[in-house]
């Protein structure tokens, strides 16, 4: 073993869990823009699809996303009339996102692109299942940070 080992590229829990990300988000592609959005676009959509209507933090929560990152993303949604954002009535700083008919029509758009993905990769409902559950437990340690 030669002390720079750790550095080699295939030693990295990072490089496959990248280089995966970057291969989903290319399998989206074609699904994401028929209905005109971003993978990062359809994600916020589908936490309003569950929810109705969240907070500015609540969303920046669930999707592990900044602020920053969120705002611009909110903006061509609301463009899009898929989505409203009002100040909070409570607290004015606070904005809340909501849900419009168009965006909620939009899910009829969607349903079946989970499973088309679902059916690009050749791994077992196990193993997609084992997957699952050690990326949530990396996320869910991120969470504690």
């Amino acid at each position: 073993m030669n002390e720079f080992d750790p550095l080699l590229l295939k030693n990295q829990l990072c490089f496959p869990t990248y280089a995966v990300s970057n291969i989903i988000l290319r399998k989206y592609k074609p699904f994401l823009d028929k209905l005109d959005l971003t993978y990062t676009q359809y994600i916020c959509m589908m936490v309003l699809w569950e929810k109705r209507e969240v907070n500015e933090k609540e969303l920046c929560d669930s999707l592990y996303l900044k602020t920053n990152t969120l705002t611009p993303l909110l903006k061509r949604l609301e463009e899009k009339n898929y989505i409203e954002i009002k100040k909070d009535k409570k607290d004015k700083r606070n904005l809340v996102i909501s849900l419009t008919d168009k965006g909620l029509d939009l899910r009829k758009d969607a349903i079946d692109i989970p499973n088309c993905i679902k059916n690009e990769f050749n791994i077992t409902k196990e193993e997609a299942v084992f997957l699952y559950n050690i990326l949530y437990k990396i996320l869910g340690n991120e969470k504690e940070d």
